[in-house]
């Protein structure tokens, strides 16, 4: 199963450019501007005038591995579920530390200029800044939006402001729904959506007395009155 798709720049030697695609034998379609070895039935596409094209491809497990631990700290350090991080990696930029999006964004977790500027980041491509800055700055959107995972995620691929825009939902932009989609795809469990307009109140009987508690989670099991 491919745990995403990254997206790759790469300068084009001439006035086109060259794509090869092939399914492979999990019945996946795949890009490349590479052609695969072997008889492996291929079609190709010459892309007229192209400056650069995008190719895709899954992350190696020792890649992965070389990450992980950076990735674990920083997710434990902001409280957000490692394997959604693991997922946003993957799916930015396949990790590869040195990858360059065609709309400025670098690195691992694929930082747009403000993101470095924000979080202070000297060097994008340092595994290490571009890592604590990235899981930083998707903590910063979980919280804008009460841990809303889908939102924060919409927002880390089409901005913030491009959420609001649109009623605090996910944009109606191919692109940004894709990006969800895939790292759905890439993490252990799917991108939880809350309710940000239903607090839900409790009371608990703590040492004989009531104590009301409020949360923004469906209690399991109990009593419980919505408040908003």
């Amino acid at each position: 199963m491919m745990l995403g798709v990254a997206i790759l720049l790469v300068t084009a030697a001439s006035s086109f450019a060259q794509i090869y695609s092939w399914t492979d034998q999990n019945g996946h379609l795949v890009l490349s501007n590479t052609k695969p070895v072997g008889d492996t039935p291929v079609r190709t596409f010459a892309v007229e005038k192209a400056q650069s094209f995008r190719a895709t491809r899954s992350a190696a497990p020792e890649k992965v591995r070389q990450y992980d631990d950076l990735i674990v700290d920083n997710a434990r350090q902001h409280g957000v579920r490692t394997d959604l991080v693991r997922a946003v990696v993957q799916v930015e930029s396949a990790f590869n530390p040195y990858a360059r999006s065609p709309k400025g964004a670098l690195g691992l977790m694929q930082l747009m200029p403000a993101t470095i500027r924000d979080f202070g980041v000297s060097n994008p491509f340092n595994p290490v800044e571009n890592i604590r800055a990235g899981v930083a700055y998707l903590r910063q959107l979980l919280d804008r939006y009460q841990n809303n995972e889908v939102l924060a995620l919409a927002a880390y691929n089409a901005g913030p402001a491009a959420v609001d825009r649109h009623g605090q939902s996910v944009p109606p932009y191919r692109e940004t729904k894709n990006y969800v989609l895939r790292v759905n795809q890439a993490a252990d469990q799917p991108a939880q959506e809350r309710s940000r307009n239903v607090i839900y109140k409790t009371v608990e009987i703590v040492d004989g007395r009531p104590v009301v508690r409020y949360t923004d989670r469906k209690p399991a099991t109990g009593e419980f009155e919505v408040v908003k």
